[in-house]
């Protein structure tokens, strides 16, 4: 039998299958971030359909992380009551539910993807001032960022603890970092986006360090038990922007000391817009030294 429909157990959680639903932004939450009955229809098929692992949309940290009005949260008290009932269908069926927590910095207050118009949206119709590592824009038609401080990152920091810690008290079995696609943490990876010359940015250690310390807070939070996975994104496809093997210093610098439990390469972030060299080239393989002989088990999205 294929190993594909055989369990696997992430430190104390075991899923029933190696099947994961990707996380798919959703646009459907109201003003506050709170999920509603689509998500649970949406997540809670795939759990009926035999899904192992169940991951939400990017659910924002903070509300000026959300990439639109209309994204989930975990910001507030409200959201883990909000949450319950889909990881309890989730849970329920089967399948282990998880979030993926996410922080879209300067790609966020943008326009969902079917309304009449694209960019940012402006303050008047819901939308706010993001935040990235400075203060250019991803694309001329977005919101102008702010660069974040010290006091700005370290509220980023604690923003994705205190929602993991909350994601466990919704029923979540599993926390996703996202640090791919071109959203904040991604940003501060790359050199493309990351132009700072404090300890925030500079070389490669520098441009790390803030995926790492989200990383080791978030475990901090949820202990020792809970699976903490990261999505990353492998290569930005520039040479001078971030590559395979910066994917794999990171992927080994967070295990086990920060305690991500896997690594998931889906595609080309491209922080500025770059259309990868192929379809099949998005899929990554992970190369020899980060997944086999680093120990740190690693997922693949198509």
């Amino acid at each position: 039998m294929s190993a594909l429909f055989t369990p696997l157990t992430l430190r104390r959680v075991t899923l029933p299958n190696r099947i994961a639903l990707a996380p798919m932004c959703q646009y459907t939450a109201g003003p506050d971030g709170l999920p509603t009955d689509w998500h649970l229809v949406h997540l809670g098929a795939r759990a009926v359909g035999g899904t192992g692992l169940v991951l939400t949309e990017a659910t924002a940290v903070l509300p000026e992380g959300r990439i639109s009005p209309q994204d989930t949260g975990l910001w507030s008290a409200a959201h883990v009551d909000a949450w319950r009932p889909v990881t309890a269908f989730v849970a329920a069926h089967g399948a282990v539910p998880a979030v993926q927590l996410a922080h879209a910095g300067f790609k966020a207050s943008t326009y969902r993807p079917w309304a009449p118009r694209r960019g940012g949206v402006p303050d008047a119709e819901g939308g706010w001032t993001p935040v990235g590592p400075g203060s250019a824009p991803f694309v001329p038609d977005y919101r102008v960022p702010a660069a974040l401080d010290e006091a700005g990152i370290a509220g980023v920091v604690e923003a994705f603890a205190v929602a993991a810690g909350r994601a466990v008290d919704a029923g979540f079995a599993a926390v996703e970092i996202h640090a791919a696609h071109g959203y904040l943490l991604h940003e501060f990876l790359s050199p493309l986006t990351n132009h700072r010359d404090d300890g925030w940015g500079g070389d490669r250690a520098g441009r790390m360090r803030l995926t790492l310390a989200v990383a080791r807070a978030v475990r901090a939070t949820v202990g020792e038990d809970v699976p903490v996975l990261a999505r990353i994104s492998a290569t930005d496809w520039e040479p001078a922007g971030w590559t395979v093997e910066d994917s794999v210093v990171l992927a080994a610098a967070s295990w086990p000391p920060p305690g991500w439990t896997w690594s998931t390469a889906p595609r080309a972030g491209r922080p500025p817009p770059r259309r990868s060299p192929s379809a099949r080239a998005t899929r990554c393989r992970w190369p020899p030294g980060c997944a086999g002989r680093r120990g740190c088990p690693a997922a693949r999205s198509g």
